[in-house]
């Protein structure tokens, strides 16, 4: 069951860990996941040449990476723990964003490349606003 709860930013550490369960999930960890859904969606669509094949690699793994990194800081350990997976989750974002920008894209995937370029864009923007507020 899915819930409209929105991403929260944590100010005390009382208020640190974004607690998950089977049953509450957090806008958050579905938004990273439908990003990398709509990753793989469209990579399946690019051309199947050497190079492209190598970068469609790279971008499936740091897309995906980057909700699997976000669920991990909500299971952390501690502030320390919670604040470098979400660390690792804002430089897999980047890097997605590196590897979207470097592929070459028909003109006819211009809009949702430029989706998703806007999409990793917000999700680094979101991750990095929540490691400094929990700092």
């Amino acid at each position: 069951m899915k819930s409209n709860t929105e991403v929260l930013m944590p100010k005390s550490e009382t208020n640190l860990k974004l607690k998950t369960s089977s049953t509450k999930r957090y806008n958050m960890e579905d938004r990273t996941l439908q990003f990398a859904k709509d990753v793989r969606a469209f990579v399946k669509l690019l051309p199947g040449d050497l190079a492209t094949r190598e970068y469609v690699k790279q971008i499936v793994r740091s897309s995906g990476s980057i909700g699997a990194n976000y669920i991990e800081a909500n299971e952390s350990l501690g502030k320390k723990d919670f604040q470098i997976r979400l660390r690792i989750a804002k430089k897999e974002s980047r890097e997605t964003i590196w590897w979207l920008e470097l592929i070459e894209i028909p003109p006819a995937l211009n809009n949702k490349h430029k989706h998703l370029l806007r999409e990793a864009t917000e999700l680094m923007n979101i991750l990095g606003a929540i490691v400094r507020n929990t700092q």
